[in-house]
């Protein structure tokens, strides 16, 4: 029997990278994914690899976490289609780098609104599914740069330093439900977050990060995710970081 047979796990931001490999690694291990992104033509690739492995299940869902309405009926859908929401990737997310003093205000805008509010607005509707259920698991994804600001990414890490606030008051406030949070922060993936940086200079500052060897790839964060949500639900990891061996900072 798999570690997560009879789980549902939505997984947001799926349509690459971390989400992609998330829903992949926790197909693998028995769950059903719903895998919920913007670009939902991009996701029937993905949601044909894991129906057509071992009797895997995937729906995929068109979704706007900056968008309250979108992202509370992802929930709702998920819940309608496969019965119930036992794990939660708050994994949408994007990473435009830049100094402060440029003003690139809608730039921060953005951040904001999918880092932030959109984690918030799913994360409340999937609370109360499973709240009613008496469990079930966060996981938001955040970044070294949720520990250690700097030049460049000021108001990237500052998004970031909101998500491991928000998960640790998650964490105190559902201890009764059963509810587990696990914030998970990564140094440098092979994803595309880098490609959404427009600021020349802050793209020739993180080639000394993004340009190392050896940098993560997306299976690697996946499989944390999978480590901390199959434990026992008396276990809850409530933080992992996972740089590349060669990265600094």
């Amino acid at each position: 029997m798999a570690k997560l047979d009879g789980k549902v796990a939505v997984i947001t931001g799926a349509s690459s990278g971390i989400g992609e490999a998330t829903a992949e690694a926790l197909a693998a291990e028995g769950a059903s994914v719903v895998v919920a992104a913007r670009r939902e033509d991009r996701l029937s690739d993905l949601v044909e690899r894991i129906n057509g492995k071992n009797g895997g299940k995937a729906l995929s869902l068109e979704c706007d976490v900056t968008d309250e309405e979108q992202a509370h009926a992802l929930i709702r859908r998920a819940k309608d289609e496969l019965g119930r929401v036992d794990v939660l990737v708050n994994n949408a997310g994007v990473m435009q780098l830049s100094k402060i003093e440029k003003g690139l205000s809608d730039e921060w805008r953005t951040m904001f609104d999918v880092n932030v509010l959109g984690l918030l607005y799913v994360t409340e509707a999937a609370v109360q599914v499973m709240k009613e259920q008496g469990s079930g698991h966060l996981i938001n994804i955040s970044s070294v740069a949720g520990r250690k600001s700097g030049p460049l990414r000021g108001a990237y890490a500052g998004t970031k330093f909101a998500v491991n606030a928000i998960s640790e008051a998650l964490r105190v406030e559902l201890l009764e439900d059963n509810i587990r949070v696990t914030v998970v922060e990564p140094g440098a993936v092979e994803t595309e977050l880098p490609d959404h940086i427009t600021d020349e200079e802050a793209k020739e500052g993180i080639k000394s990060i993004y340009g190392l060897d050896d940098i993560l790839q997306p299976e690697d964060i996946a499989n944390a995710i999978a480590y901390c949500v199959a434990q026992p639900e008396r276990v809850s990891v409530n933080e992992i970081l996972i740089r590349p061996t060669q990265q600094g900072n």
